[in-house]
Formats: C-alpha cells, structure tokens, sequence
C-alpha cells in the first residue's frame, strides 16, 4: 500500500468514457452513483484551465452505514470516491483510497472493511 493510502489505475480510456464506464459497472454490481463533480468543467466556467479531471462519488448506504456507526469519522471519507483525471501527458488514470488505509485511519473493525474492499476490483475491472 502507497504511503498515502492512495491507489492508482491506469484507464485504458479518455475520462469521459472512463466515468461512464465506472458508473456503468458500480450500478450494475448494485452501488449507487450519488454525484460526478467536473473539477475540470467548473474551472472552465471562470475562465480557467485545468487537464480533464472528475470525481466519481459512490456507495451503498447498506455496506457503508455499518462502517460509520462502527467508526464514525469514516463519515468524512464515504461515500467512496474515484478521480478519474488526465496527466500532463494525456494518459488517464484512476484514484481512490486503499480500503485498507482507510480502516487504519478510521480504526474501522477488520470484519466490516469487508464491506467496501470489492470497489477496488470494480473499479479496475472498468478501466480494462
């Protein structure tokens, strides 16, 4: 696990086709796609510019709110999330929080992290 608690993904994809993808196969395994934040489009808006860059926001109140009740500062980092976002060279890549970091940080019980450690394999299995 990175220091930072992050893992990075490699989209084979441009970001638009990566976040319909993402939200395509988190829907179809049952999660809710709450919001998508365009980082990239509301800098846009004021006359800004910023490489191609959004945020997935993503979930199950089922899996996610035994979490919070057992930890309640794990509130700050569900829903989950994915930045989906092009670097500098145009390869596009995808973000989230290691599960495993997240349950260090929040002291979350090792029997309900469980609950979100398949959102790693999704998200992978979209970029393909």
């Amino acid at each position: 696990m990175p220091t930072n608690g992050l893992i990075q993904v490699a989209s084979r994809y441009p970001v638009d086709e990566t976040v319909q993808r993402l939200r395509s196969f988190f829907e179809q395994k049952g999660l809710q796609v709450f919001s998508i934040i365009d980082h990239s489009g509301e800098a846009e808006k004021v006359g800004l510019k910023m490489r191609p860059t959004k945020v997935v926001i993503f979930g199950s109140p089922k899996g996610g709110t035994p979490l919070m009740v057992a930890a309640p500062t794990l509130a700050i980092d569900l829903p989950l999330k994915a930045l989906v976002a092009a670097d500098e060279n145009g390869k596009v890549w995808v973000s989230y929080n290691s599960p495993e970091y997240l349950q260090q940080r929040h002291g979350v019980p090792e029997d309900l992290i469980k609950n979100i450690v398949g959102a790693g394999a999704l998200i992978a299995k979209a970029v393909e």
